[in-house]
């Protein structure tokens, strides 16, 4: 919303006059987009516009400047021309521009100015503008004050806080937090509330408003505190801000609780009983006292001291160590000494009334002093206990132990009390002196520690025992041990990457580092498997293909830590299982097989090749026929396709089938194949003669006929192909006056006139012709009876149908036709009419004209007869090899030749 303030005039006054405005107020939010609108100068100014009541020729365009181009300049964008100000592209954000948090900031043309007759939160942008021309000129300064978002969380300075609270704090002691949230957001939108998420039940949270608006939290404490019971809370701090939606920032909170000298020593039980031999050496340990305090640090030192009840010669003979509480034998036990003694022993805190303890000796009198066993180690020794490697060799000596009387009245005797592979022996040539050593080599893995005596003995039988403890030390003598030697791991393919295979496990005897172990991959490892070295979890990074690899075989290590490190070896294999992720594969997508025909039903056509790179189950491959399947199947597990019928190629010269096979996979896939068969022609059909159409049928020869001239011709077809559909013509058979008169053109089947016809030549000519194939490896044939009657006239047709009806008697030639390469499909030629008109100009010079006339009817006639013959081509005859010449009815025929 658009604010005007108009600095030298009242606020119900600022639109007065636009020549009394020298100062423009607006407001807007940070972080606008550009090109969001300000204000429009022009029209806050109530100066003429083009629009305004003054016509436009006598109103000079206004021009708005920027005075300068400063820090303010920057975020604005001014339009010359409208005086409209408008965001630009770089985005306010009153955080950054306004870093003071007390005071009004002022960013104009040159530099930030404070001013205190405006709110504390107030963030200004400064501008001075220019109106131009003359006659408009004013100086305008602009204000824009950047109003506060909440785009900024609170955030603690530290991510962990650290707060003390002594134990004995009283219920609803504040402690302040020193690290406050801050939140760069002014007002509302800055930090206002605090919460603890875990209080423990013994804590809340107060917040604390100064002068300056900082707010502090402050942590009360609600309950009593107990540092022996918990010394330390730990819980999440939350600050929130008051915009909407709120936003929140935290830190962990943790509360330590300080210990104060609220518990005073305190001793286990209040008497010990203790004996001791009035022979006993100097130093010897009569017993130990220990009192527990709760508390910590200083508040927790304990010093022992006798009470004032102990008399001076307990004191002197029994010595207190002021801080351990360890009492030992000071002097030698006098034989007029008191033979108990009591010894209250106090245990001192700060700040306590000192805890008490008895302790009641005994002291045993005895005659005669026992013997001594004086040890002197060669071994490292500490406090009595002797620490020997692993591995050492044998004989490895460990102590030298003098034996003796100190009466040096009696006989000593010693020996090695214990299990152990130690031995004690005589050092010669010196007298009681005797050596441990040991007698095998040390096993750290097999027992840690040894507890032997040298017990001597004198002849009296009293007996002295000095304990020795054995420390064995570990050392690197044991390689990491595999719980598997071969780790057999199996996985599915097509795995998500980085899929976990297993963990692998070795162990180590060995203590310590010497026992930590490492785990690597052995060279031999594909680059996609990777072994954690610390859990020794197995990965593989990528997916496995088992039919890209099925098996993996490769080698691990176990490391261990000692130096120098020992290792172990063992074997992973790992095998990848199949999943149904590949469809059957066909050879070929098109399979063509070339079959011929007549093949006998279910004879094996082809093998149709397909595989299935899967495993298994998913391997398995049925095939069938998706179309044509009542003729042709296929054998599922051999792929042989079959044909259940015997096959035509004159009822269909091919098939198209399309198989599919589909894998035993769930789901399972599937893919399909073209299948091509071919039938390959087979001499199966003789040719079929088409004309003539009768065997009774006959034509009327002209005795006139010339010779060369075509009389008739006998066309057949043949339903094979190739070879075996090329027909070759040829008379086998003739009978007539003269019957070598006609003959037949091998290829074509036109029959022509040889000779010229005489009187003597009239009569019915019987040709037997035969139409015959060039199959292999037999040529098939039928036959035909051409009759041709030579006479002028057909004067009694009863007459002929009477000679046609009668069996001819026809001896068979056995020449061969001329054979034919080409295929009876014969072209119809028209008939040439040229010889018959040269014919014609040799008999009768005189009558041309009448001669080709006549030569041309001819030539007509002939072509319609030839056109009559191929439309009935359809009409079949009866092609057995003996031909019945009454079967079919009889048709005359004529044929007109000069």
């Amino acid at each position: 919303h658009l604010l005007l303030f108009l600095l030298f005039v009242g606020p119900f006054n600022c639109f007065a006059s636009y020549s009394r405005a020298t100062e423009l107020f607006y407001s807007l939010n940070e972080g606008l987009p550009p090109g969001v609108l300000i204000g429009s100068l022009a029209r806050d100014l109530r100066l003429p516009t083009a629009g305004g009541q003054h016509p436009a020729s006598l109103q000079p365009p206004l021009s708005f400047t920027l005075a300068s181009h400063g820090l303010g300049a920057q975020y604005v964008q001014l339009d010359n021309r409208s005086g409209e100000l408008h965001t630009s592209a770089m985005e306010i954000d009153r955080e950054a521009l306004c870093v003071e948090s007390s005071g009004a900031t002022i960013f104009g043309g040159s530099a930030a100015v404070s001013s205190s007759s405006l709110s504390p939160e107030s963030c200004l942008l400064l501008l001075d503008v220019l109106v131009l021309p003359q006659e408009y000129f004013r100086l305008v300064k602009v204000k824009i004050a950047i109003r506060d978002v909440n785009d900024n969380a609170p955030r603690f300075p530290v991510p962990h806080i650290r707060l003390s609270v002594p134990e004995n704090a009283p219920v609803n002691t504040r402690l302040a937090i020193e690290h406050p949230a801050l939140d760069p957001d002014m007002g509302t939108n800055g930090v206002q509330t605090y919460r603890l998420r875990d209080n423990y039940g013994v804590f809340t949270l107060d917040v604390e408003e100064n002068e300056n608006g900082e707010r502090t939290p402050y942590l009360i404490v609600m309950g009593a505190l107990d540092r022996e019971t918990q010394d330390e809370y730990v819980t999440v701090i939350v600050a929130e801000d008051g915009g909407t939606p709120p936003l929140v920032g935290s830190a962990t909170l943790t509360i330590g609780i300080s210990d104060i000298n609220d518990n005073c020593p305190q001793f286990n039980e209040s008497q010990l009983n203790v004996t001791l031999y009035g022979n006993s050496s100097l130093g010897a340990h009569v017993a130990t006292v220990h009192a527990v305090d709760m508390d910590l640090g200083s508040n927790a030192q304990i010093t022992y001291s006798y009470s004032q009840k102990v008399p001076q010669p307990s004191r002197d003979l029994f010595h207190l160590n002021e801080s351990t509480g360890a009492i030992t034998l000071s002097t030698k036990v006098d034989g007029d000494a008191p033979r108990v003694h009591r010894l209250i022993i106090l245990g001192n805190g700060p700040g306590c009334i000192p805890a008490v303890i008895t302790v009641l000796v005994t002291i045993i009198k005895v005659m005669m002093r026992p013997p001594e066993v004086v040890p002197r180690f060669i071994a490292n020794e500490v406090e009595g206990v002797v620490y020997l490697k692993e591995l050492e060799p044998i004989n490895t000596p460990i102590a030298f132990f003098t034996i003796k009387d100190p009466d040096e009245k009696y006989k000593v005797s010693c020996y090695l009390d214990g299990d152990g592979p130690f031995r004690l022996s005589p050092y010669k040539p010196y007298n009681n002196e005797y050596l441990l050593e040991t007698t095998k080599p040390l096993d750290f893995e097999t027992q840690q520690l040894y507890e032997i005596s040298v017990v001597a003995w004198n002849s009296e039988g009293f007996h002295v025992k000095k304990v020795i403890k054995v420390q064995v030390l570990d050392d690197n003598d044991n390689s990491p041990v595999f719980s598997e030697q071969l780790i057999e791991l199996s996985i599915e393919e097509n795995n998500v990457p980085n899929a976990f295979l297993t963990k692998l496990h070795a162990t180590d005897a060995d203590s310590g580092e010497r026992g930590q172990v490492s785990y690597f991959l052995g060279p031999d490892a594909p680059s996609y498997f990777a072994l954690d070295k610390t859990t020794g979890v197995l990965t593989v990074s990528t997916q496995l293909d088992r039919e890209e690899k099925e098996k993996y075989r490769y080698t691990v290590k176990a490391v261990d830590s000692g130096f120098p490190p020992r290792e172990s070896i063992a074997t992973v294999t790992i095998t990848v299982l199949d999943k149904n992720d590949n469809s059957p594969r066909f050879i070929n997508k098109d399979f063509s097989f070339f079959v011929p025909e007549n093949f006998p039903g279910f004879g094996e056509i082809g093998v149709i090749s397909v595989t299935d790179a899967d495993a298994g189950q998913n391997g398995w491959v049925a095939l069938s026929v998706l179309n044509g399947s009542d003729i042709f199947v296929i054998d599922t597990g051999k792929g042989v396709l079959r044909a259940k019928v015997s096959l035509d190629r004159e009822q269909q010269s091919s098939y198209v089938l399309w198989i599919e096979a589909v894998d035993g996979g769930d789901p399972a896939l599937s893919s399909t194949a073209k299948i091509t068969i071919l039938l390959l022609d087979i001499n199966d059909n003789p040719p079929l003669v088409l004309f003539p159409q009768s065997n009774m049928s006959y034509l009327l020869v002209l005795p006139s006929t010339l010779p060369g001239s075509p009389i008739t011709e006998v066309y057949a077809v043949d339903k094979d192909t190739g070879m075996n559909a090329v027909i070759a013509y040829s008379i086998i058979g003739r009978r007539g006056p003269r019957p070598e008169s006609f003959r037949i053109d091998p290829k074509t089947g036109n029959i022509t006139l040889e000779e010229s016809l005489m009187q003597n030549d009239y009569g019915l000519y019987r040709l037997l012709v035969k139409v015959s194939d060039h199959g292999y490896p037999e040529p098939l044939h039928s036959t035909v009876m051409v009759n041709l009657f030579v006479n002028d006239t057909v004067s009694n047709e009863s007459y002929i149908e009477s000679l046609l009806r009668k069996e001819p008697d026809i001896s068979v030639e056995e020449k061969q036709p001329q054979i034919s390469i080409e295929p009876t499909h014969r072209k119809m030629e028209s008939a040439s009419c040229m010889p018959t008109l040269v014919a014609l100009s040799i008999i009768s010079l005189g009558s041309i004209a009448l001669v080709t006339g006549m030569g041309i009817y001819i030539c007509l006639r002939k072509g319609k007869k030839h056109h009559t013959a191929d439309e009935n081509l359809e009409v079949q005859i009866p092609l057995n090899g003996r031909i019945n010449l009454h079967m079919l009815e009889k048709k005359p025929m004529e044929i007109s030749n000069i």
